[in-house]
């Protein structure tokens, strides 16, 4: 049986291995967000992308990189899939059952500024949704536990420590997405223009991760 360690610094530092290790991830973002390709396109070439840097930088052998692309495949199927058809299937029933037109209206009735809208429904009302569904930072397992219970795998960390770790970064992480949101939809003249409201979407948020550590402790 062919074993193999991995290599935690493969081009002889560590900020130039991490940097090497982020380009999967970095490419992934620019897909999206510059290159504007789809997800299932985006997602199969950041795939082959980690396969050629993990085999030709890290030097895994390459029955060992396909293998560990297939776990990781099947292992996404579950926990991961399961969290979007729940949720998926939370939404198509509010939209069949017309009440989500009610949601809809709602959200429309406190501001016809879109910039604002996104922020109400991209921010707050998907982690209204994820949590309905049965997962997210709303329920004390679910989607938040995959990638703390991933890293705990790989690392051998205990998950608690890696949790409580997570939950001090999350705060600083929370006020930044409400003002990406907005860069993303108007430029940073929609982010002058709407920092109040960005400020209040993230004063909502993330103390919550805090105050979890918190009690923990």
């Amino acid at each position: 049986m062919v074993t193999w360690t991995q290599m935690y610094m493969p081009m002889g530092g560590l900020g130039l291995s991490a940097l090497v290790a982020l380009i999967p991830i970095i490419f992934f973002f620019v897909a999206l967000a510059v290159l504007r390709l789809k997800g299932h396109v985006a997602g199969a070439i950041t795939l082959i992308l980690s396969i050629l840097i993990a085999i030709f930088a890290f030097k895994m052998p390459i029955d060992m990189a396909f293998a560990a692309a297939g776990y990781g495949f099947i292992y996404g199927l579950w926990p991961i899939a399961w969290i979007i058809v729940a949720a998926v299937f939370l939404y198509k029933l509010t939209v069949a059952s017309g009440q989500f037109d009610i949601i809809r209206s709602s959200v429309i009735s406190i501001t016809d500024d879109q910039r604002l809208q996104v922020l109400l429904i991209g921010f707050s009302f998907g982690a209204l949704l994820e949590g309905a569904a049965g997962f997210g930072a709303t329920v004390a397992f679910g989607a938040l536990g995959v990638p703390i219970l991933v890293a705990g795998q790989v690392t051998g960390i205990d998950p608690f420590h890696i949790g409580a770790m997570a939950g001090r970064q999350l705060p600083f992480l929370s006020v930044l997405v409400p003002f990406w949101l907005v860069a993303m939809m108007d430029g940073w003249k929609g982010v002058k223009e709407t920092w109040p409201a960005a400020i209040l979407s993230a004063a909502r948020l993330s103390p919550s991760p805090t105050i979890s550590v918190c009690r923990c402790y």
